[in-house]
C-alpha cells in the first residue's frame, strides 16, 4: 500500500464516537487530536489494518512523518523497532503529540530496544526540557522501579518529583507521578514519603474512575497495590 492508499483505509474506518473520544483533553490533561489530525479508527481495527498489511517498515516510516493520530497509530505496529537508529527514536518520541500514540511507541517500540540502550536514553530524557522526551524519561524509570532495579537513587528521585510534578506539563506529569507510584509500592522504605508527597500534591486526586477501578491518586493507588487490591 502506499500512504495515499492508507489514509483511504483509515478514513473509511473512521468512527465518530472514536473521534469525539479522541479529541477531548485526556484525564491525564494532554489535549485531544484535533479533526485535521485523526480520522477516529478503533484500536481494534488498526490492528486489523496492521496485520492486512504486515510488517513494512518503510512505508510506517513515512506515515510517521504525516503527524497524523491514526497513521502513526499503525505505523507504530508495522515497523521493525530494531532497525530504528537512537537518533531515529529520539526523534519520534519528541514527534509524538498525542497520549495513545506515545504510549504505544513505549509499548511496541522502546521496549524491543535493549537495556543498556534503554538506560542510556532513560538518563538522556530525564535531564530533557522537552515534555514529551519527559514523560519517556520517567516511564522508563517508573518500568525500571517495577522490574526491581536496586541502581537508582530513589530520594533524589523523590526530591525531584516534589519539587518538580506540581509546574511540570501534563504530559510529563503522567509518568512522573507513575514514577512515585511504583516507589511508594516497591520500595516499603520509601513509602510513606511517597504517599505524602502525592498527598501534598493531590494529582489526580478527582480522577474520574469506573467502578472497581483503581484511581491513579497515589495515596490511594499505593494503599491497594500494597493490600492487593490493585
Amino acid at each position: 500500500m502506499t500512504v495515499k492508499e492508507v489514509f483511504a483505509q483509515l478514513e473509511s474506518l473512521g468512527d465518530d464516537a472514536r473521534r469525539k473520544y479522541n479529541g477531548k483533553t485526556g484525564p491525564d490533561g494532554v489535549a485531544g487530536a484535533p479533526a485535521d489530525k485523526q480520522f477516529g479508527v478503533k484500536t481494534g481495527d488498526l490492528r486489523a489494518l496492521a496485520k492486512k498489511i504486515k510488517v513494512n517498515h518503510e512505508l510506517a516510516l513515512e506515515l510517521w512523518k504525516t503527524g497524523h493520530m491514526d497513521a502513526q497509530m499503525l505505523a507504530i505496529l508495522i515497523m521493525k523497532p530494531k532497525e530504528l537508529s537512537a537518533k531515529q527514536l529520539d526523534a519520534m518520541v519528541r514527534e509524538a503529540r498525542f497520549s495513545w500514540v506515545a504510549e504505544w511507541l513505549q509499548s511496541y517500540i522502546i521496549k524491543e530496544r535493549s537495556e543498556a540502550e534503554k538506560e542510556t536514553l532513560r538518563e538522556k530524557w530525564m535531564k530533557d526540557k522537552d515534555p514529551w522526551a519527559a514523560r519517556a524519561g520517567w516511564h522508563l524509570t517508573a518500568s525500571k522501579i517495577n522490574k526491581g532495579a536496586d541502581d537508582l537513587d530513589v530520594p533524589a528521585l523523590l526530591d525531584r518529583i516534589e519539587r518538580e510534578m506540581p509546574k511540570a506539563p501534563p504530559e510529563t506529569k503522567w509518568t512522573m507521578n507513575n514514577t512515585l507510584g511504583a516507589i511508594g509500592i516497591k520500595h516499603a522504605n520509601h513509602r510513606k514519603r511517597a504517599i505524602a508527597i502525592g498527598e501534598k500534591i493531590g494529582l489526580y486526586k478527582d480522577w474520574p474512575v469506573s467502578k472497581g477501578c483503581t484511581i491513579p491518586y497515589v495515596p490511594t493507588w499505593v494503599e491497594a497495590m500494597v493490600k492487593g487490591k490493585g
